[in-house]
């Protein structure tokens, strides 16, 4: 081969190492909910600043469903933006965040349990003992409602140290 063939031949190669590694990157990426951060005391998408995805917390409790919420009912609390369905939820929100806001910050609590902060998906969830748990995976959740008592104990224990890891 002459030294031009080796050269852009060369070049052929690194392409062909290059686009196995953006596509192993993009799954392994796709596992995260998209633009959620992993290192804010809340689950906040980066991109547009809401909790949950802009999904009403108040809607878990009183629709039993993920309700998505509307940029003209919206509150902030720990550093974020949650968005309401209608006034009454923001207002109910508002008055108690502690008991409408996901626990853990919209952290999996089973991962809490392991000491890892991952993001939970508001399509994911259960409500135990009048609180909003949000998971990463249905593995999660489905481990969860098995032995739910299981987990928080753990997830209880480990989370003031897991804050610790979290951005102010």
């Amino acid at each position: 081969m002459t030294a031009p063939r080796q050269k852009r031949n060369g070049w052929r190669l690194g392409g062909a190492f290059l686009v196995p590694l953006v596509a192993m990157a993009a799954q392994v990426s796709s596992g995260f909910s998209a633009g959620a951060g992993t290192t804010e005391r809340v689950v906040v998408n980066r991109y547009t600043g809401l909790a949950i995805e802009g999904f009403d917390p108040v809607g878990y409790f009183t629709e039993a469903r993920a309700v998505s919420g509307q940029s003209r009912f919206e509150a902030s609390e720990a550093g974020a933006v949650w968005r309401f369905s209608n006034e009454g939820n923001r207002a109910a929100f508002v008055a108690y965040p502690d008991i409408y806001g996901p626990q853990f910050g919209g952290y999996d609590p089973v991962d809490i349990a392991r000491g890892v902060p991952f993001a939970g998906n508001p399509q994911l969830w259960v409500i135990s003992e009048q609180r909003l748990y949000l998971f990463g995976r249905p593995e999660s959740r489905n481990a969860f409602i098995a032995a739910p008592n299981k987990f928080l104990l753990e997830a209880n224990r480990r989370w003031p140290a897991v804050q610790e890891t979290l951005a102010q």
